[in-house]
C-alpha cells in the first residue's frame, strides 16, 4: 500500500507581474533571497519566508523518500487564491499558477499530484478553470473555506461542489483569510486559533444549512488540519440541534454527527491523543495522512504521528494510504 500525503503546498520560484496580467495592485510578489531561499511579499511587507522545497521537485522527492512517502498531493498556497479580487482577475491568476504547478510536478506526475485553484467567487469561471486544469493534468482542487462573508453553503460554492461531484474531482478545503484583531495578532493567533475555528465553522455551515442534504454523496470532500475543532465539539453541536434547533436555525435533516461520513480530514494534529479523537469521532475511514509540507508548522517526518499512534494496524494502513487512494479516485489504478 503506497503512503500518501494529502496536504502539501507549492510556491513557484517566480511568476510574471500579476498587475500586468490581471490589472490592479497589491498582488503577492516573490523576493529571491538566494539560490534556495525566497520571501513571499505583500507590498513591502514580508508574508512568509520559504525555501526551494516549495518549487524544487528534486528536493521535494528527496524529502518524501526520507519520510517514507510515495505520493504527495501538491496544492496551492492560499495567499494566491485572490477571492477578494474581481472574478476575471482571480481567474487569470488561477490559470497562471495552475500552469506553473504543472511545471513543478511534471518530473513525476504519478508521485506529485497537483491540485488546482479556482476563482471561487464566480461559479461559472470556477467550473471552467477546474475543467481546464483537470484536462491539463491536475488531479483535484483546493479551495478556501469561505469567500468573504459567504461560506461553503452559499449558492455559488454549492454549485461548484456539484460540478466537482459530477466530474469526479476531489476537493480539499483549506482555511484562509482568518479574522484580524489585536487579540489574534499576538502569538500567531490567526494560525493557532483562527484556522481551527474557521474550519469548524465551515463544516457546520455545510451541515446545518442542509447543503450536505442537497449535495450528492459521491462528492469527495476533505478538510485540512484535522477538520479544525469540529471533532472535539461534535457532541455540543448535536446537543444544540436536538435541544434548541429553533435557536440554532438548522435546516439539516439530521443532527451534525449524522454527516461525518460525508467528508474526510487530514492528520495534521500533531499528537496521538488528538489523532485518536479524530478516529474515535469520525471513524478511521475518514482520516488521511497529511503533513502541511514544506511549511514550518507542518509535520516532519510526514506521517510521524500516524506511525506512532495507538491504532489498529489496519487503521494505520488506511490512514497512511488506503483512505487517500479512495479520496483521489485511485483505488482502481
Amino acid at each position: 500500500m503506497p503512503v500518501v500525503d494529502v496536504h502539501s503546498h507549492y510556491v513557484p520560484r517566480g511568476w510574471p507581474d500579476l498587475a500586468g496580467i490581471a490589472g490592479g495592485d497589491g498582488w503577492p510578489m516573490i523576493r529571491v533571497d538566494s539560490v534556495s531561499e525566497a520571501t513571499i511579499m505583500l507590498g513591502d511587507k514580508e508574508f512568509r519566508r520559504i525555501t526551494d522545497a516549495c518549487w524544487n521537485a528534486d528536493r521535494r522527492l528527496a524529502d518524501m523518500a526520507a519520510d517514507g512517502v510515495d505520493v504527495q498531493v501538491v496544492s496551492p498556497t492560499p495567499v494566491f487564491f485572490s477571492y477578494g479580487r474581481s472574478p476575471r482577475q482571480a481567474a487569470d491568476v488561477a490559470a497562471l499558477f495552475n500552469d506553473l504547478a504543472l511545471d513543478i510536478t511534471a518530473e513525476q506526475p504519478d508521485r506529485l499530484m497537483p491540485f488546482c485553484q479556482v476563482p471561487l467567487q464566480d461559479a461559472d469561471l470556477a467550473c471552467a478553470e477546474l475543467d481546464r486544469s483537470i484536462a491539463n493534468g491536475h488531479r483535484g482542487v483546493e479551495i478556501g473555506n469561505h469567500v468573504g462573508d459567504a461560506d461553503l453553503d452559499s449558492d455559488g460554492v454549492v454549485t461548484f461542489l456539484h460540478h466537482c461531484a459530477d466530474r469526479g474531482v476531489p476537493v480539499f478545503v483549506h482555511p484562509w483569510d482568518m479574522p484580524q484583531s489585536p487579540r489574534l495578532d499576538r502569538w500567531m493567533g490567526q494560525w493557532l486559533v483562527g484556522m481551527p475555528a474557521e474550519t469548524h465553522l465551515s463544516v457546520l455551515a455545510l451541515v446545518l444549512s442542509g447543503a450536505f442534504d442537497r449535495l450528492p454523496e459521491s462528492l469527495r470532500l476533505a478538510f485540512a488540519h484535522g477538520g479544525g475543532s469540529f471533532a472535539f465539539w461534535a457532541g455540543r453541536a448535536d446537543n444544540a440541534w436536538h435541544q434548541r434547533r429553533d435557536v440554532v436555525g438548522a435546516d439539516s435533516e439530521h443532527p451534525p454527527s449524522a454527516y461525518i461520513s460525508r467528508f474526510s480530514v487530514d492528520s495534521v494534529v500533531f499528537s496521538d491523543a488528538a489523532l485518536r479523537l479524530l478516529v474515535d469521532v469520525l471513524g478511521a475511514e475518514q482520516v488521511m495522512m497529511g503533513s502541511d509540507y514544506p511549511y514550518p508548522f507542518g509535520e516532519r517526518p510526514a506521517g510521524d504521528v500516524v506511525r506512532r499512534a495507538t491504532l489498529e494496524d489496519s487503521d494505520r494502513e488506511a490512514l497512511l494510504g488506503g483512505n487517500a487512494l479512495r479520496f483521489l479516485g485511485m483505488t482502481g489504478e
